[in-house]
């Protein structure tokens, strides 16, 4: 076994929607052995599959309360958190990756207690931020190689075969000398990925990663997501249902700061069954049905409207039982706490 000394300390990129870089860790200290850094993921005997959170909450200085209470066990594998726009999604996946501090809980990373040494927890973060910023004349292969050596891989060698690997998964090869500045929305999102995977992370953040996406860069960041979650931890924050639906089989829904359900897609399906009921109606009948009925879903469709009701009993009035499916649950749930104060992102 060699080992490559001289290493001074290196940040550690976590790519951040300002555009920063941020993080530093002593690789002096945590060296490179045959160019792989130990203590990092699997090294040293680290038991990193479970990501512990409990009563995290956090308060911004104009008192909106952005996260109240959280509490959730994440396994390895891909696990979605669902929220509508302004629930706190962003501001949960910002405090587990080290971005902010919350004013009270505690969170763990198998034996990382995060609040207490993020250092620790960044050597094993993967990162893809809603939005990112680049340099705007370097290239895909050139920026790649460059965040490569900040985190920690110094042979040369080793550091061109990891970035052409992640170039070939990420299907950016045909495009590793075009500056990323020039990418479409799906190519960027699909670097940012490549990125996340340096120095092999053992949980991974991306959030919204495929808002804006069309629907062929998002099957094919469907797909790359997929390979991922199958060995490490993947937590996926949107508020596109069908990601969590076609991705996760783990789930939670953030409203209001709180996690208000939790657990498998199946599961929580399983709840509405037999309690949705459609009908497709004209608009002008909408507001009338609005006042007697619990609707959770209204979709205009040629010019006219199809709901989605939740009733234990049949409403009568030409609804029909239909087979429940995780947009009900998301929309039922998100209804019950419509009433709630409105939060930070």
């Amino acid at each position: 076994m060699t080992l490559e000394t001289g290493i001074s300390p290196r940040r550690v990129p976590l790519l951040t929607a300002e555009g920063r870089w941020y993080g530093r860790v002593n690789f002096a200290a945590n060296p490179v052995v045959n160019g792989n850094q130990e203590g990092r993921g699997r090294a040293s005997g680290r038991d990193l599959t479970m990501l512990e959170i409990k009563g995290l909450s956090k308060t911004y200085g104009n008192k909106v309360r952005a996260l109240d209470g959280v509490d959730l066990s994440i396994p390895k594998g891909m696990f979605g958190l669902l929220g509508p726009n302004g629930a706190g999604k962003s501001t949960l996946m910002r405090t587990i990756a080290t971005l902010q501090a919350p004013d009270a809980g505690t969170l763990t990373f198998g034996d990382i207690d995060v609040l207490k040494d993020p250092q620790a927890l960044r050597a094993t973060l993967g990162y893809l931020p809603q939005d990112f910023g680049v340099y705007p004349r370097m290239s895909a292969k050139a920026m790649l190689d460059h965040l490569a050596v900040l985190k920690g891989l110094s042979n040369g060698k080793e550091r061109k075969a990891v970035v052409t690997s992640l170039l070939e998964q990420t299907n950016l090869a045909q495009h590793a000398n075009k500056a990323v500045a020039s990418f479409s929305g799906g190519m960027r999102q699909r670097f940012g990925i490549a990125q996340a995977l340096l120095g092999d992370p053992q949980l991974i953040i991306v959030d919204e990663p495929t808002a804006g996406l069309d629907p062929e860069e998002r099957n094919r960041f469907h797909n790359l997501l997929s390979e991922i979650g199958e060995n490490v931890v993947v937590i996926l924050s949107t508020h596109i249902v069908e990601d969590v639906s076609d991705l996760c089989p783990n789930m939670a829904i953030l409203n209001g700061g709180k996690i208000v359900a939790k657990g498998s897609p199946g599961e929580l399906i399983k709840g509405l069954e037999g309690k949705v009921w459609a009908r497709t109606i004209v608009k002008s009948e909408l507001a009338g049905l609005r006042s007697r009925y619990n609707i959770i879903s209204e979709r205009l469709t040629v010019g006219q409207v199809r709901i989605h009701v939740v009733s234990d009993e049949n409403p009568g009035e030409g609804f029909e039982p239909i087979q429940a499916d995780l947009e009900d649950v998301y929309f039922s749930t998100i209804r019950q706490g419509k009433t709630a104060p409105a939060v930070a992102a």
